[in-house]
């Protein structure tokens, strides 16, 4: 039962940290972003990349849910479409925070 809690504080996480890059806070990337952003791209940059983390962490938190009613009923279907789902919401909001950060640094490294 723990597994699937620990799984979705990581979600919650994920939105937190998305909701504050949304604000204009991303001291909690790398220092190699933060040093290369224009003062003035700051906030469009953060709505992107924290648009991105928000989705990552409903993926999670969606597999999570899947995971605790595979355990409750025991049919492994709602753990396939739950991965499937995580998967597919993991690589959307990487895309979409890896687009922000080729757009405003000029590179993701």
């Amino acid at each position: 039962m723990s597994e699937f809690l620990m799984t979705a504080v990581v979600g919650v996480v994920c939105i937190v940290i998305g909701i504050m890059n949304m604000r204009g806070n991303i001291s909690m990337l790398h220092s190699y972003h933060r040093n290369r952003v224009a003062e003035e791209d700051i906030l469009p940059f953060g709505k992107r990349v924290g648009i991105g983390m928000i989705i990552v962490g409903i993926s999670i938190i969606f597999f999570s849910g899947m995971s605790a009613v595979t355990l409750k009923t025991g049919n492994q279907l709602f753990m396939i479409i739950g991965s499937v789902v995580m998967i597919i919401g993991m690589a959307v909001g990487f895309v979409i925070m890896f687009r922000a950060m080729k757009k405003y640094n000029k590179g993701i490294f």
